[in-house]
């Protein structure tokens, strides 16, 4: 089984500046990712840096990742 914590860890490890929120049972995830490298990609883009985070764990040791990424707030953005 894995542990949310570990995906946690990965996603802020694997992309640079993340910071990430992980919740899940062991098999099914939601991750919400705040990074700055996602400004100026599309939706698409984003997620699939997530993904490649995990490579082929994902639909085998981790069955399914729910995500939902941000761009961090600025002084500019606010």
């Amino acid at each position: 089984m894995v542990d949310p914590g570990e995906l946690k860890q990965r996603i802020e490890a694997g992309i640079p500046g993340a910071r990430a929120d992980v919740s899940g049972d062991g098999h099914h995830f939601e991750a919400v990712v705040e990074a700055t490298a996602f400004d100026g990609l599309s939706r698409i883009a984003r997620h699939k840096l997530v993904y490649d985070v995990f490579g082929a764990e994902l639909g085998d040791r981790i069955h399914a990742l729910s995500i939902k990424t941000k761009i961090p707030e600025t002084e500019e953005t606010r």
